[in-house]
């Protein structure tokens, strides 16, 4: 017996309107899910998922649509507004924002910022950080995550300047192996056209921004305002007022100042990696 379609909820979120609008289009081609599977490279019952909003969207699959069904770019341009569903209310301004931003400054305190995570240093961060949490709920934040990273490779791209505590090279997140991949990524964009990564040593000691102990951001818009979004465990907070901006400003080009050259820290970041190999 041929198994009953579900019904869909376009109604329910973008992310429901895009797995409508990807059966529409598949059942208008007279394709199977199989079929269409061999043509965007995935398998039937990801796809499957990703029809009935069960699954988070890959980052690449839209321009696969596109490119598949001939529909200029509605995939894309519905991936765009889906992508954001996946992030609590409270975050989605801060995207909204960031997807407008020019340049980015960016402190992180314990943690390698998302925006340079690799998917297994970024699983372990969700696995740890809710043990009761399944592993496709797992996958679809590492999606998530990962999707967001395409902000880097827009054109043109923000400007990047990140500095890292030396707590996060140092703290094995996900083990060894794990670790050194990821400080292997961040040696690749120590020092790029759009990118600048520098640590600031424990050796310097106490300085403005540790108090909270998680992440500062600077995003410089497209009008040429800046704000800036502070980030703890489980809050964060969007600043928009120009003094409290300023004074964030002023704090983060002090570190910039106190930490290592990208030169310097590449160099840091290869004596970690070359201690944790075998």
């Amino acid at each position: 017996m041929t198994a009953r379609k579900r019904e869909l909820t376009p109604e329910r979120s973008v992310r429901h309107l895009f797995g409508a609008e990807l059966r529409r289009h598949r059942e208008a081609a007279g394709m199977s899910l199989d079929q269409l599977a061999e043509v965007v490279n995935s398998s039937r019952s990801h796809l499957g998922r990703i029809e009935l909003a069960e699954y988070m969207i890959p980052p690449e699959l839209p321009a696969q649509l596109d490119a598949a069904f001939g529909t200029d770019g509605i995939f894309v341009k519905l991936y765009a507004l889906a992508r954001r569903e996946v992030h609590p209310d409270k975050y989605r301004r801060y995207m909204e924002l960031e997807a407008r931003a020019q340049s980015i400054a960016h402190y992180a305190g314990q943690l390698v910022p998302g925006l340079l995570q690799t998917e297994e240093y970024a699983r372990a961060l969700f696995r740890v950080s809710n043990p009761e949490a399944t592993a496709e709920e797992i996958e679809e934040k590492v999606v998530a995550r990962m999707s967001r990273q395409a902000l880097l490779r827009a054109t043109p791209a923000p400007h990047l300047s990140v500095v890292l505590d030396e707590a996060c090279v140092r703290r094995p997140v996900g083990g060894p192996i794990v670790m050194c991949a990821q400080l292997a990524r961040l040696a690749q964009l120590v020092d790029t056209p759009h990118t600048v990564i520098q640590l600031l040593p424990f050796e310097h000691g106490e300085h403005a921004l540790m108090g909270g102990g998680g992440a500062l951001y600077l995003l410089t818009l497209d009008d040429g305002t800046t704000v800036a979004y502070e980030e703890s465990i489980a809050t964060g907070q969007l600043i928009e007022d120009r003094e409290r901006v300023v004074r964030r400003s002023r704090s983060y080009d002090l570190l910039r100042a106190y930490a290592l050259s990208p030169t310097q820290t590449a160099a840091f970041i290869h004596s970690v990696m070359e201690a944790w190999t075998p």
